[in-house]
């Protein structure tokens, strides 16, 4: 059974078909890519996955679990977690301090197994020296680690990561991809929405294109990328 599930997604703001009929299978300890243009309707994917919106028409399943009316706080708790393209910290608690809050009331923790957990994840993203650094003080890739941080803190099992390499460069960008690889490599199912089309099809095994709110494309990367209407719709795009 795989871990997310989605039939006949259907999302509409006004005349506007921001979800068209959308079917996706997340298998457990996959690395998804979702690419597409702006206004494609990834990240309203997302919300809908997250529960920031609810569908027109459609279901949503987590591990067989039908979630499609749950709030997004019983989605965290039950192990959804996403990270967002512009990080939004909160900036005046310091580093150690957003991922106790994470911890503590996205997952339920207890603070003392709240604050062990937070060590671990900061260790990992090389955020350790950081800790007690107010995270309105952080630079752009440190922000873009705390984000993702803070998702883990959640002990997520399903990570949503909204164009989390925007904005980096190039020497930044393969660092925090080089990261995202670790991640998976320890057992963590990722969905990646992401323009920066090489860093994507560095770390994911399949892709798939919406355009419009519908997808449009779907399989190896590879094999996506040489389709002639995905190239179509990144004319102008390094991919």
């Amino acid at each position: 059974m795989p871990l997310l599930e989605i039939h006949g997604l259907r999302k509409y703001f006004g005349s506007v078909v921001a979800a068209d009929d959308i079917e996706l299978a997340v298998e457990s300890g996959e690395a998804l890519g979702i690419i597409g243009p702006n206004g494609a309707g990834k990240t309203t994917l997302f919300n809908l996955i997250a529960g920031r919106l609810f569908p027109d028409a459609g279901t949503i399943r987590l591990d067989g679990r039908d979630i499609t009316s749950a709030r997004p706080h019983e989605r965290c708790i039950a192990g959804i977690a996403r990270s967002y393209q512009i990080p939004q910290p909160f900036e005046t608690l310091t580093v150690f301090e957003n991922l106790l809050v994470a911890a503590v009331h996205g997952r339920h923790k207890t603070e003392a197994g709240a604050a062990q957990l937070c060590g671990q994840v900061l260790e990992r993203l090389g955020l350790l020296r950081r800790a007690n650094a107010l995270a309105g003080s952080l630079t752009l890739l440190e922000r873009k680690r705390l984000e993702l941080a803070r998702a883990l803190a959640t002990s997520p099992r399903l990570l949503l990561l909204d164009e989390i390499a925007g904005g980096l460069t190039e020497s930044e960008c393969t660092e925090l991809v080089g990261t995202i690889k670790e991640l998976h490599a320890s057992g963590v199912t990722i969905v990646w929405i992401e323009h920066i089309v090489h860093a994507l099809t560095a770390a994911v095994g399949r892709l798939i294109v919406l355009n419009f709110g519908r997808k449009i494309a779907e399989g190896k990367p590879a094999a996506v990328m040489g389709s002639p209407d995905v190239r179509q719709i990144y004319i102008g795009i390094e991919a």
